[in-house]
């Protein structure tokens, strides 16, 4: 599994990317355009698996863009932890009982004196 994140800025007419910790850069006149570049470069350098990206805007004129190769292809991959179960006893002491559910007569227009038909 590789990652490689990009510093992106924008210089004028032209965004620029340089890997964060290491040699790969690109340039190009758009962002769409530089993501695309910069998604060639990193297949470049590792292409075990499936290709993943979030580019995300810092400023107006800066960004990062990440692409994440290889790794399974699923699941959410961000920041946050996920919060553990209780075990044993107290995750069954923790269960809610089913509600039962109420049937709701649905009220109908004769109910309210009115009538579609009449």
């Amino acid at each position: 599994m590789g990652v490689f994140t990009f510093i992106c800025k924008e210089s004028g007419d032209e965004w620029s990317a340089k890997q964060h910790k290491g040699d790969l850069e690109a340039s190009a006149s758009c962002t769409y355009d530089l993501q695309r570049k910069l998604v060639q470069a990193a297949l470049a350098s590792d292409s075990s698996g499936a290709v993943q990206s979030s580019f995300s805007y810092v400023t107006p004129s800066s960004a990062v863009f990440q692409v994440i190769i290889g790794g399974g292809g699923g699941g959410f991959v961000g920041g946050g932890a996920a919060a553990a179960a209780p075990s044993g006893g107290a995750a069954a002491a923790q269960a809610a009982p089913a509600e039962e559910k109420k049937e709701e007569k649905e009220e109908s227009d004769d109910d309210l004196g009115l009538s579609l038909f009449d």
